[in-house]
């Protein structure tokens, strides 16, 4: 019963596993939908009995699910410790906690996480390619980015303690962490509207700033798409000889070489 259970909870080449799935997957879209709505406070006040049922029925559904697949992975710890592990328990436990904590119930709409299950389900293989690519790009990129962050922060830093000292508190910069929060809303083009500078220096510095937010804006993407050209121009064969198809039913994992025989998250046999 135990080998059976596994290859319907972790498997999708049979019609049960595939099922399973597909079921699992609308029991979290109703779920989803089920918190998104409860939100809304006339419709909360109209069916709030209803919303506490359906919600002590999806946790204990959910429940029972993550036992089972505990208990019927190869590797336990495994599972639990993996990408999804992690996701299942944490979309259990809002409810729990909201017998102790008020409205934790909300932390609920995690469970859109689950919906990445969606991918292995429909065989989209490519999908997970593609974003594996997307993320060992960002990562090669990370200590520029990091050098870059760490310059934009410097500028707000000074810019925020300028205006301080030109416009002070009598227009709204009250303090040099105001001020930065300025410098940082402004510098991004957010523009919220709720500090601006009243005196003519102050506006000017806040040209110069708004001028220097659109060329940071660009300069984390462009980081980020040279890594990608560099990917797809060297050709690693190694790196992008995937099989759509091949996925972990210990770790669920996708994205695996072609030749694998072993996950290379988890090390469990494919």
């Amino acid at each position: 019963m135990k080998e059976k259970l596994y290859i319907i909870i972790f498997g999708t080449d049979t019609k049960a596993g595939k099922t399973f799935d597909v079921v699992l997957l609308w029991l979290i879209l109703l779920s989803t939908a089920s918190v998104l709505l409860e939100s809304v406070v006339s419709i909360r006040e109209s069916y709030a009995i209803w919303f506490d049922y359906s919600e002590y029925v999806f946790t204990a559904v959910f429940t029972l699910e993550y036992v089972l697949r505990l208990w019927t992975a190869r590797r336990k710890l495994g599972y639990a410790l993996s990408f999804y592990g992690i996701i299942d328990l944490l979309s259990i436990l809002p409810t729990y906690l909201a017998l102790f904590i008020t409205s934790s119930q909300y932390l609920m709409v995690i469970r859109i996480f689950r919906l990445m299950r969606v991918f292995r389900v429909l065989k989209l293989g490519r999908s997970l390619q593609e974003a594996d690519a997307l993320w060992t790009s960002v990562k090669a990129s990370r200590t520029k980015i990091g050098v870059f962050l760490f310059a934009v922060m410097n500028v707000a830093v000074i810019m925020g303690t300028v205006m301080y000292i030109v416009e002070g508190g009598e227009n709204g910069f009250t303090s040099i962490p105001r001020s930065i929060y300025w410098a940082i809303v402004t510098m991004t083009t957010v523009g919220f509207g709720d500090i601006h500078p009243h005196t003519a220096l102050g506006q000017f510095f806040s040209m110069v700033l708004m001028i220097m937010g659109y060329g940071i804006i660009a300069v984390p993407t462009g980081i980020v798409g040279v890594e990608i050209f560099k990917d797809s121009a060297t050709g690693d064969t190694q790196k992008y000889a995937i099989d759509s198809d091949l996925h972990c039913n210990n770790c669920e994992s996708s994205g695996h070489l072609k030749d694998a025989k072993f996950c290379r998250h988890c090390g469990a046999k494919l």
